[in-house]
This record gives C-alpha cells, structure tokens and sequence, in this order.
C-alpha cells in the first residue's frame, strides 16, 4: 500500500485529501499544518510521498522539499498548486520535488499521480512544465557543443535526457529510440548518476537551463545544444 504525508495549511484541503486518498486505497500516515512539521513527519514515517502545498507557514513548500533532499529523505515530494503557471512551481522542482498537480486535478488524476511518483517517475505534465519553463528560464546562450555541466553524457545518454525534457516516460522514449524500456532505464539511472542524483523533474530543469532543450521546441527537434557531427569530443556512444 503507498503511503503519504499530506501537508496543507487548510485544514478542509487536508482533511479532503486524506479521505479521499484513504478511500482509494493510500494510507495517509500522517498529515501536517506547515512546512516544518511536513519535514517532521515526513522523517519520523518515511512515506513514499509527501503530498506538498507551496504556500504554508512557518516554513513554505519549496523549503520544505529542498530540507528533506538535503537530509536524504527517500520520500517523493508531489507538489499541489493552485495556479499551472506559478514561479514557485519551477522553484519547487529546482529544489528536488518529483512533480506537480493543480489542487483542481480531478480525483482519479491525483490518485494517479500519487502512485507514478510512488513508483519513481516524475510528474510533469509536458504542456504546464513547457509554459513554466519558457516563463522562468532565462534561455542560455548557444553551445558549440555539449553543455559542460553534460559533459559526462554519452551521446545516448544526451538523448534520453533531451526527451526526458520534453515529458516522454520510459516506454515513450523506448518507442522513440527503438530500444526496450529497460535499457531506458539503465540510461536514466546513468544520467541521474553522472549527473550527482537529481531527481527526474531536476533533470528537465537542468535541460533546459542548460540549452540541451530550448523552450518551444517541438518533440521531433533535435536537441539544441547537439552541435555539428564531431562535436561531442570523447563522449561515447550508449
């Protein structure tokens, strides 16, 4: 059974999520009121996902989530939100949260998302995530190759991380690459490796802050930071 930690500052939101989850089968260890109990709980039960409000006293959402990243908590923090295009939306996944959801989602589409990020993708409708990374990322400058902070990647690797960026999961990229989904896999988790371990919505941020992928793009462009045939230096096919 997924578990999860509610944190809401609106004790009706709360206890909404809560009924709703445990109707749908998701235990709901624990809830909380602010940002620093979020933290709290989310310590002491370890839940497979922590269900996120951005704006909360005492300590806000993206604080919240950054705290429990940099303490190594294994718990995936799904973000809920009023508006789709938010500044602290891409701010949250900066700071390490595996997605995030309109508190207008329609139930089954939140019961969903609790258990896609339970199971370790990330959450990251390819529509809202575009409009928000063309509001908040500055576009970078043009590389005449690999971006340095990609330099590690193989060409491959490179690949994967481009349609990670443009919202595909593993089976959609294994259609498009013509491979299976466990080799995907094996290069997702080589990227998120090579990369320090950011979780798979800060590898679409890094994307695009890095000029991997440019905002508007189409899912058939290429990636812009690919350069000329050559360009790649030694990084090796995957």
């Amino acid at each position: 059974m997924t578990t999860v930690v509610v944190a809401d500052d609106q004790e009706l939101v709360r206890s909404g999520l809560e009924l709703l989850l445990t109707g749908r089968g998701i235990d709901v260890v624990a809830t909380a009121a602010d940002g620093r109990d979020a933290v709290d709980q989310a310590l002491r039960h370890r839940p497979e996902v922590v269900l996120m409000d951005i704006r909360m006293p005492v300590l806000d959402g993206i604080a919240a989530t950054r705290e429990l990243v940099a303490r190594g908590s294994e718990s995936r923090v799904l973000v809920l939100t009023t508006y789709d295009v938010d500044r602290y939306v891409y701010e949250a996944l900066s700071a390490g949260a595996a997605g995030f959801l309109l508190k207008a989602t329609p139930p089954d589409r939140l019961v969903e998302g609790v258990h896609t990020v339970a199971a370790g993708e990330a959450l990251l409708a390819p529509t809202l995530t575009r409009r928000l990374i063309e509001e908040h990322v500055r576009r970078p400058a043009p590389h005449p190759g690999v971006p340095p902070a990609l330099g590690a990647l193989t060409e491959r690797e490179l690949e994967v991380l481009g349609l990670i960026a443009r919202g595909l999961a593993n089976d959609e990229i294994a259609a498009a690459l013509v491979v299976s989904a466990a080799t995907v896999k094996t290069h997702v988790n080589r990227v998120i490796a090579k990369l320090g371990g950011p979780s798979r919505a800060q590898l679409v941020v890094l994307a695009y802050e890095t000029g991997l992928v440019r905002p508007g793009e189409a899912l058939t462009d290429p990636p812009a930071a690919s350069g000329p045939p050559g360009s790649r230096g030694a990084a090796s096919p995957g």
